[in-house]
């Protein structure tokens, strides 16, 4: 099984991944480590990155999740998978796939990126995570401003994990 925690940088991806992860003794991985060096250059230039910059990042990913699948194994996947076509790229190789939605609003994660130190994503850049958005409707969305002790519980409430 899949688990992708999704939203926009600041919302709690990571944190929130690593917590699930741990609770159910399955593999985390962070999207944003997979993120091509020209990529991440052109982040921490202020540069939104365009479908096509993100087309060997989704690619990397859309194999990890393949080879989890291929052998069996479960998967807490942190990705801003900003864009439906992103998730079902993701979605793709994985018999079963759970999306949870991070839902933030704008002033929150504003505050969350000017606290956050060691990160490429510079706060200038959220305007357009915000814009490429598709919020999805077919998943579970949860408050990003939840404390990520309880928004563990509620996925692990939801999914029966």
């Amino acid at each position: 099984m899949l688990i992708l925690i999704m939203g926009v940088a600041g919302s709690g991806k990571t944190t929130v991944g690593k917590l699930l992860a741990s609770a159910l003794g399955w593999a985390f991985v962070d999207a944003d480590d997979f993120h091509p060096p020209e990529n991440v250059r052109k982040m921490m230039s202020g540069v939104p990155l365009t479908d096509e910059d993100r087309r060997p990042w989704l690619e990397d990913l859309r194999a990890l999740v393949s080879g989890y699948a291929a052998n069996g194994e479960s998967l807490v996947l942190a990705c801003s998978a900003l864009k439906s076509s992103y998730r079902e790229a993701l979605a793709s190789p994985a018999p079963e796939m759970a999306t949870i939605y991070l839902r933030a609003d704008p002033g929150l994660v504003r505050q969350r990126l000017a606290q956050r130190r060691g990160h490429y994503m510079p706060a200038e850049l959220l305007e357009s995570q915000f814009e490429a958005l598709d919020e999805p409707t077919d998943t579970m969305a949860i408050p990003a401003a939840w404390p990520p002790d309880q928004i563990v519980a509620a996925i692990r409430d939801a999914l029966g994990v």
